[in-house]
């Protein structure tokens, strides 16, 4: 059976490591500290933990990246002396980095030695960790740029209640999975001024919009953002309770602000870093992508959800909807 280790004692790390130990692979996941490791141990975890990457690392045949995207690169480089040519590299992290712009493959692939690159895939799709891990069913994507590479990795990963397709548009499936928690945002301050699900399913259609535009630009084949790493996560992410993302834009409408949420979660809502990217991305390129420029308004400039939202007749006609 494989050997995997899984660098992120999060809690999407963790649901991946009941999964594949659950599958009969041997699991290592590797911690912060020796004491965190030690306690993790005496949980009764079908998995192991370890304080020392080396020792997690060591005859893995697949390594997953489960950490919030702005810690991806640092993660990276501290495995990077103990990946070999043997190994499947995976991030399972959904984001954009702040201030490059650049995907979480693009990441990883810059803190690899070059001769690994190919070994790089990538997983998203609609996986609320949480219901993950009671044992309820879910389907995502592994993508590579080899298509072989991603059905290797499907064989490793895949059980009956996790089922997994494969794709070689690593750009779109990577874009979707992030630039959703820009809508899903959105979506939790639509629902926090208690503006209805019409208003809300409106919101979200002109942003998707806006997010295919965007990825389109950037390389992505537009059918990837209808299938599940696009609308699939999209739906999930904007309508559940289990949202990060959705509960941070629920919370700002309701006048809390960023830092006082930040410091009430125990997760990270990936969005919030992912919109700097995005607009910053979209400038970039010369697009005018309203629902994204909004966002980034709000997050990042002092506008209010309420007073942002509230001219609809105005959000319509950005997306040059026919107002009578």
């Amino acid at each position: 059976m494989p050997n995997i280790a899984i660098i992120g004692n999060t809690s999407w790390g963790n649901t991946l490591g009941g999964l594949l130990s659950e599958k009969g692979a041997t699991v290592k996941l590797w911690a912060r500290s020796e004491s965190e490791a030690e306690k993790l141990n005496q949980g009764g975890h079908k998995y192991s933990f370890t304080s020392h990457i080396e020792e997690a690392l060591n005859g893995a045949d697949l390594v997953i990246w489960a950490v919030p995207s702005q810690k991806l690169r640092e993660n990276v480089s501290q495995a990077r002396d103990y990946l070999t040519d043997l190994m499947l590299l995976m991030s399972a992290a959904k984001g954009l980095e702040k201030n490059s712009g650049k995907r979480m493959s693009q990441v990883l692939a810059e803190e690899i030695a070059p001769s690994l690159k190919e070994q790089i895939c990538v997983l998203s799709g609609p996986n609320l960790a949480r219901e993950i891990a009671q044992g309820l069913p879910a389907a995502s994507i592994i993508a590579a740029h080899d298509i072989a590479l991603a059905r290797r990795v499907r064989e490793l990963m895949e059980s009956p209640r996790f089922v997994l397709s494969v794709s070689d548009d690593v750009v779109g499936v990577e874009l979707g999975g992030a630039l959703k928690n820009i809508i899903a945002l959105g979506a939790g301050m639509i629902d926090g001024l208690s503006l209805g699900d019409n208003a809300k399913g409106a919101f979200i259609t002109w942003g998707w919009a806006e997010v295919v535009s965007l990825g389109m630009t950037l390389g992505a084949s537009a059918s990837t953002f209808y299938g599940l790493a696009g609308l699939g996560d999209l739906i999930a992410t904007c309508t559940s309770a289990l949202s990060r993302n959705h509960y941070v834009g629920y919370e700002l409408a309701k006048g809390h602000s960023l830092p006082e949420i930040s410091a009430s979660m125990p997760h990270v809502a990936e969005g919030v870093a992912t919109t700097m990217a995005a607009y910053q991305l979209a400038r970039n390129q010369g697009l005018k992508l309203p629902i994204i420029n909004l966002m980034y308004v709000i997050l990042f400039e002092g506008l209010s959800p309420s007073q942002a939202l509230s001219e609809f007749k105005k959000l319509a006609a950005s997306h040059h909807c026919p107002m009578t």
